[in-house]
């Protein structure tokens, strides 16, 4: 059964094998959550331990929620994720080194079949995400399941992304939809007309 996480077959989640499986993660979870923010080693090896693999100075903010507590999340190095990031990591996601999350992002894998008597039984599907290098994914912006996002892409607040996105985008919306490419407009402001002081740039 829990071949099907992985394979985009329709499978019952509700199965003891995964479940005892997701208890045992989601417990390790819950243990990163308490740890207090001044706990920074320790939250870095329990991350190591959640985590399929996890990369060197990542930082994630907690509350963190994950339907597997991290066991299919593939992070890179330099990663930042703000509070309340949700993972419904029931298959893979793959996220790409210097990736930024807003508070509030959800990257969702799972999907449950159209068909209400298969919704009844309880049954679902999962397809992996894959997000690329050096992106920021704004406040409360989700992202469905089989999404493969570019790198250096930013995604607006609140958006909804249900189709892959090109590297070196601003996309935004609900449907999330590609507004212009980043330019060299974005090498001299930061923010409206505020210019980037590159000399001051370690």
């Amino acid at each position: 059964m829990e071949e099907k996480l992985h394979s985009g077959a329709l499978y019952y989640p509700a199965d003891p094998e995964i479940t005892k499986c997701q208890l045992k993660c989601l417990d390790l979870l819950y243990a990163f959550n308490a740890t207090r923010p001044s706990e920074l080693e320790l939250r870095q090896q329990m991350l190591k331990r959640m985590f399929a693999q996890i990369g060197e100075d990542c930082y994630i903010e907690s509350p963190l929620y994950a339907n597997f507590g991290g066991r299919h999340v593939h992070f890179g190095k330099g990663i930042y994720a703000n509070f309340h990031l949700t993972l419904v990591d029931d298959t893979h996601i793959y996220v790409g080194d210097y990736t930024m999350f807003g508070p509030n992002v959800t990257v969702a894998t799972a999907g449950h079949p159209i068909e209400p008597s298969l919704r009844q039984k309880g049954y679902q599907y999962n397809a992996p995400v894959r997000i690329g290098k050096n992106c920021w994914i704004g406040a409360g912006a989700i992202i469905l399941p089989g999404v493969v996002i570019g790198d250096n892409v930013v995604v607006g607040a609140g958006s909804v992304v249900t189709k892959d996105l090109p590297s070196n985008v601003v996309a935004v919306g609900n449907p999330c939809r590609v507004l212009r490419p980043v330019s060299d407009h974005d090498r001299q402001y930061y923010f409206k007309n505020r210019e980037i002081d590159w000399d001051a740039i370690k």
